[in-house]
């Protein structure tokens, strides 16, 4: 047994995945106080968890902001960091099936990057993402739990937050359905519940980012974007990217595993 394990070290989270032969076997999250921490915690819990030993382990290969803290070998095992879009683009690849693609990563910012099988390059990147959804959630509705907030945007109306083309004109524009949004927030009313508030927060970012992202597949080409990053486990998200793909005529694609994309990345990258 050979085993190559995938590192995505954040700044409090660690996602890890083992591959074997190419196969992804097994992946996991975790969080502790720092990333050192978070990388050796989560380095454990694989290990004790799939029953494995040391020797079962090839290498470990890292990546993420939080990956710039960590010195030497984890537990004696050889340590290797890897550039992160490479990971992004290598690790959208390989949970989407896809040959290539613009891969969208969704984390506290937003990074999108044109990946091939034998070239990922970056494109742009947003400060609009994880951080912003629940930046704007604390301030104005005093919530900063990400599964709390998935669930109250899950309620919500958009009717009392958005303005939409309906809104605003009695004709029809040509490409644009009448329940397109006009403006984020340009039509709340002090009937919106915090529900409501949450879904438009969802809106607001969700637009944004596919925004960027269809623009990005136009240049390069392609039609085929695929959505990775823990913002993938909002629900709410996942339907304002379906709008945009019946919009722009693009294909969307959220995959199976896709919050542990950049972790299988990392697994996959050159030594």
């Amino acid at each position: 047994m050979s085993i190559v394990i995938g590192l995505d070290i954040g700044g409090s989270t660690t996602k890890i995945v083992g591959l074997e032969d190419g196969r992804l076997i097994s992946k996991e999250r975790v969080k502790a106080s720092d990333p050192v921490a978070s990388a050796f915690g989560a380095l454990g819990k694989f290990l004790s968890q799939n029953n494995l030993d040391l020797k079962s382990i090839e290498r470990v290969m890292m990546t993420g902001v939080g990956a710039t803290y960590v010195r030497g070998d984890l537990l004696g095992l050889k340590t290797v960091k890897t550039a992160e879009f490479r990971a992004i683009g290598l690790g959208g690849l390989f949970v989407s099936g896809l040959r290539e693609a613009i891969v969208v990563s969704m984390g506290t910012g937003t990074a999108i990057v044109r990946a091939a099988e034998r070239e990922v390059e970056h494109l742009i990147g947003s400060g609009v993402g994880g951080g912003t959804l629940l930046g704007l959630s604390n301030r104005m509705i005093n919530v900063r739990d990400f599964e709390m907030f998935n669930e109250m945007a899950e309620k919500g109306d958009l009717s009392n937050i958005d303005l939409t083309i309906g809104d605003i004109t009695r004709e029809e524009i040509a490409g644009l359905p009448a329940n397109t949004t006009a403006s984020n927030f340009g039509k709340i009313s002090d009937a919106a519940s915090h529900e409501d508030i949450a879904l438009g927060i969802v809106n607001l970012v969700f637009q944004s980012i596919g925004t960027s992202a269809v623009m990005a597949a136009r240049q390069s080409h392609l039609r085929e974007i695929v959505f990775t990053g823990n913002l993938t486990l909002v629900t709410a998200g996942k339907r304002v990217l379906n709008a945009f793909s019946e919009l722009y005529h693009v294909s969307i694609l959220v995959p199976d595993s896709a919050e542990f994309a950049t972790a299988i990345g990392a697994a996959l990258c050159p030594m």
